[in-house]
């Protein structure tokens, strides 16, 4: 374990033998911080050491969503290719498509189409991604997709 992710767990209260597990209020694990956070450094280190990328936050949530509230399209890239499920539907049914293309990330929209995510899934509400899109250029790039 290098000094830095050692800083970075103790900074954040979280125990240096449990890489995978959240904090106890439910809300993050190390590799959803170090996503929220956009902190590739630590994203790599973590994945190196065996992270578990199913892990899901209190909401439902995996790490690439908090890599998609934070929006760096490398550290989404990053774990997509270490395998993340990308499709990953939270406790409302959303995926994250669904939350960047709600968000106007259409950058992050173009990315997770090009990998795969699904646009036809549909949240409890029975909207899908397109339905969501706030702006034009996620709405172009849904429609094309659709």
């Amino acid at each position: 374990m290098s000094p830095d992710l050692a800083q970075f767990l103790d900074q954040h209260g979280f125990p240096r033998d449990r890489l995978s597990a959240p904090q106890d209020d439910g809300r993050f694990t190390p590799l959803m911080r170090a996503c929220k956070e956009g902190r590739l450094d630590i994203v790599d280190e973590l994945l190196t050491l065996g992270v578990d990328l199913a892990v899901t936050n209190i909401d439902g949530c995996n790490a690439l969503w908090l890599a998609c509230y934070h929006g760096n399209p490398a550290l989404l890239q990053r774990l997509i290719d270490a395998g993340i499920e990308i499709d990953r539907q939270n406790g409302n049914g959303a995926t994250c498509l669904m939350y960047v293309s709600s968000n106007g990330k259409a950058e992050l929209v173009r990315l997770l189409l090009a990998n795969g995510a699904d646009p036809a899934l549909r949240n409890l509400d029975d909207f899908s991604a397109l339905d969501l899109a706030s702006t034009v250029d996620c709405l172009r790039l849904l429609k094309m997709a659709a």
